[in-house]
């Protein structure tokens, strides 16, 4: 086909169009429409192009944000609700009622993605600031899904406002009546935006924070902190989430404390059995004082029971009326010793044996100190460590650890029971035959 027979045909075309006012109409629109289409797929990839060209800058490294939560996607797709808005007025034949209408809407799909495009912002600015020093210490992921919130309620009213062609402060005017309802079914989210706030300005909980809460099963560390939850990963790394309500009505344990001091306490009793608590011999007090932490010990303490007891005069020679040296005091003197002669043990932190309250179970002596680390790792070895050292050295100061009989115990000590007496039945009729 030639062009003059192209152009007859396009006379055709304009002059049957002329003769048919709506089908010009509708012509028009659906030119406006691939019009509105092409140039938004135009701009987005004009947009995007010039933006990943940017982004290799290193000093625009958080572009890369942006294009990885999509806002210049969003804002590329105001482009065909623009051209639609403005092309109307050239679309021939048109009722002003119809290009009201088809405006309106064109208005509301602009705002939604514009409001979209907030959002997407608001993502970005959170993924920046994620990587921030602050970041460790304060949360504002509450503080953006609010916002977030806000705005998206806020733009659908003025979405629904514009397509029913009324005043946002006329929907305005109607939430405020509903008011009871509205605080009804946003309850949950208006205790846990207060907690967030009380939470965050009184630095009572942050990322990364190990936390006790047992009445919701937590123990473990912080991994996230949302308006409405907070998450937390157990140290078997399942996944617990609070309301962020709860951690303020009720009460939790932070370990930051803990950690932030360098050092974390060991908190345990040995079970000494009572049955061996007795005073030192003269010759146990001679072999005592060879030993190297005790050395200073013994020197001091037996002056000091010399001095007392001569001060006492002429008495019995009875252990009632004299100071002597006990083996569980000079054990307790020794686990002290050896606690503060111990590398891994926190020096400017509290460190004491006390004797505890005597029990059904003996008598507790309690280790009571802090070790150089707070990982857990680490302070489970050398709490063991210590324990290990001081169960094996008990014996040497005529000590035991005070244990409950087993089964096994109950049946050795029947079966040697049930033994003497059959001896002692038999020895009878063994001297009645001699």
């Amino acid at each position: 086909m030639d062009t003059h027979s192209l152009w007859l045909r396009a006379q055709e075309i304009w002059t049957l169009l002329e003769n048919q006012p709506m089908l010009r109409t509708i012509t028009g629109l659906l030119l406006l429409l691939v019009a509105a289409f092409a140039l938004g797929r135009l701009a987005r990839w004009m947009i995007l192009y010039a933006m990943k060209a940017l982004s290799r800058q290193p000093s625009l490294f958080w572009l890369n944000d942006f294009l990885h939560n999509k806002v210049f996607h969003r804002l590329a797709q105001v482009t065909p609700s623009v051209v639609i808005q403005f092309g109307l007025n050239l679309v021939p034949n048109l009722s002003t009622p119809a290009n009201h209408v088809l405006g309106n809407i064109a208005l509301a799909f602009t705002i939604l993605f514009l409001m979209l495009t907030v959002g997407a912002l608001l993502n970005a600015l959170l993924d920046i600031y994620a990587r921030t020093e602050h970041a460790r210490t304060r949360s504002i992921k509450g503080y953006v899904q609010l916002t977030k919130m806000i705005l998206y309620v806020f733009a659908g009213i003025i979405i629904v406002a514009t397509l029913i062609d009324r005043s946002p402060l006329l929907l305005l005017s109607g939430l405020g009546a509903m008011s009871a309802v509205i605080l009804l079914v946003y309850k949950d989210t208006l205790l846990s935006f207060v907690a967030s706030v009380q939470l965050t300005s009184n630095d009572m909980l942050r990322v990364g924070d190990w936390i006790e809460m047992p009445q919701v099963g937590a123990d473990g560390d912080v991994v996230d902190i949302t308006l409405h939850t907070v998450k937390v990963q157990n140290f078997d790394k399942t996944i617990v989430s609070i309301p962020t309500w709860r951690l303020m009505s009720e009460s939790f344990k932070n370990w930051r404390g803990m950690q932030q001091s360098g050092g974390r306490r060991i908190k345990r009793s040995l079970f000494i059995d009572a049955s061996g608590v007795r005073f030192v011999s003269d010759e146990e007090e001679q072999k005592l004082t060879q030993v190297r932490l005790l050395t200073d010990y013994m020197g001091r303490k037996k002056a000091e029971l010399r001095a007392w007891n001569e001060a006492q005069g002429n008495v019995a020679e009875m252990s009632a009326n004299r100071r002597r040296i006990t083996n569980i005091g000079t054990f307790r003197a020794y686990a002290l010793a050896y606690l503060k002669s111990h590398v891994d043990i926190h020096p400017d932190m509290t460190c004491m044996v006390r004797q505890m309250e005597t029990t059904a179970q003996g008598v507790p002596l309690e280790i009571y100190c802090f070790t150089r680390t707070t990982s857990w790792g680490d302070y489970e070895r050398i709490q063991g460590d210590i324990f290990d050292y001081l169960l094996a050295v008990l014996p040497e100061f005529g000590l035991g650890v005070y244990q409950q009989p087993s089964g096994a115990d109950l049946r050795m000590g029947l079966a040697g029971l049930s033994t003497a007496q059959k001896q002692q039945e038999d020895q009878p009729s063994e001297d009645h035959s001699q």
